[in-house]
C-alpha cells in the first residue's frame, strides 16, 4: 500500500484511506463553502461577462434600463468598428503590448533571479548594504520618478519610442527581492558547494541548478509582471502621447476620450485586449500546479 494510501482510524473506531494529497486531519468541505466559492468565483467573473455584453450591444441596448444582461449580436462589427478608426491604431497597440510584455517579463525574469541568486548565495562585499537599498527602493512611489524619468528618455531621444517604455521595466526591486528570498529559503548550500566541488562554475550553478529549482517562483513572478507590464497605464501615456505607437491600455483611454463615449467601442477593445491576459493566466496557473508537484518530495 502507498504511504499516501495508508489506513487512518476514525471516529467511530473504523479505519479509513486517506486520499492522495489530503492530510488526515483535512475535512471535506461543505455545502456553505462550495456556495461561498460559487459566489465569489460569479462575483469575480461578472465585470468580464457585463464587459462582453455591452460589446455586443447597440447604442439603444447600453442605455436601456432595466439593463440588458444577455449578449447581442453585434461583437464582430462593433470590433471591426474599433479596429477600422485611423486616430487610434488599435492593432498597432496590441502588438506593441505583447512586445513590451514580452520583452519585459524576460528580462525581469533573467536578471532579477540571476540577482536574486547572488545575494542569497555569493559572498561579495556591499551584499547586505546593497540589497538594503534594492529593499528601501520598494517604498519610493513611482510617481516621483516620473518626471526625472521623462528627461532622461528626452535626452536619449527615446521618448515616443518603445524602448522608453520597455528599458526602465527591464529589472524590478520586488524581482529581486521575491527571488532572493526564494531562493534562500529553496536551494541549499550543500548543493551549490557540490556543484564548486564538480568543477562548475557560477553561471553554471546558476543555470543547471539555481534555476531548476526556483521555476514555480520563477511562473510567478513572470505572471505577475507580465500582468502588471500590460495593465500599465500612467508611464506609456506619458511617453507615448501623441506617438504613432500606443499600448492597447493608451488605445482604449483614445477609445474613451472626446465628449461623446461609444461605450460598446471602449469595451469591445477592452474586452480583446483582456483575453491575452485571461490566457497567460491559465496557462501560467497550470504551470505552477506543475511546478509544485515536480517539487514535491515522492515516496
Amino acid at each position: 500500500m502507498s504511504l499516501l494510501e495508508r489506513p487512518h482510524a476514525s471516529r467511530g473506531g473504523r479505519k479509513r484511506t486517506v486520499p492522495p494529497g489530503r492530510a488526515p486531519q483535512d475535512t471535506p468541505a461543505g455545502l456553505w463553502t462550495y456556495l461561498f466559492l460559487a459566489s465569489s468565483a460569479l462575483l469575480a467573473a461578472f465585470p468580464l461577462y457585463w464587459m462582453f455584453v455591452i460589446s455586443t450591444s447597440t447604442d439603444e441596448a447600453t442605455s436601456q434600463l432595466p439593463p440588458v444582461v444577455l449578449p447581442g449580436g453585434r461583437f464582430l462589427a462593433n470590433l471591426d468598428e474599433v479596429f477600422s478608426l485611423q486616430d487610434v491604431y488599435f492593432a498597432a497597440s496590441l502588438v506593441n503590448s505583447v512586445i513590451v510584455a514580452s520583452v519585459v517579463t524576460a528580462s525581469v525574469l533573467f536578471f532579477c533571479s540571476l540577482a536574486g541568486f547572488a545575494f542569497a548565495k555569493l559572498r561579495f562585499r556591499g551584499s547586505k548594504p546593497l540589497m538594503l537599498f534594492v529593499i528601501l527602493t520598494l517604498t519610493v512611489p513611482n510617481q516621483l520618478g516620473v518626471v526625472a524619468l521623462y528627461i532622461v528618455m528626452g535626452e536619449l531621444g527615446w521618448n515616443g519610442t518603445l524602448l522608453a517604455v520597455i528599458v526602465p521595466g527591464l529589472v524590478t526591486a520586488f524581482g529581486v527581492f521575491y527571488m532572493r528570498q526564494f531562493i534562500v529559503n529553496t536551494v541549499p548550500d550543500e548543493l551549490v558547494e557540490s556543484g564548486r566541488v564538480d568543477g562548475a562554475t557560477t553561471m553554471r550553478i546558476y543555470w543547471n541548478i539555481v534555476l531548476p529549482a526556483v521555476r514555480p517562483a520563477m511562473v510567478v513572478l513572470g505572471l505577475l509582471t507580465f500582468v502588471a507590464t500590460w495593465n500599465d497605464f500612467q508611464w506609456p501615456l506619458i511617453t507615448l502621447n501623441g506617438s504613432d505607437y500606443p499600448t492597447s491600455m493608451v488605445a482604449i483611454s483614445d477609445l474613451a476620450s472626446g465628449n461623446y463615449v461609444i461605450y460598446r467601442r471602449v469595451l469591445a477593445g477592452a474586452f480583446v485586449a483582456t483575453l491575452p491576459l485571461l490566457v497567460v493566466l491559465v496557462i501560467g496557473g497550470r504551470r505552477i500546479v506543475r511546478g509544485i508537484m515536480e517539487g514535491a518530495v515522492k515516496s
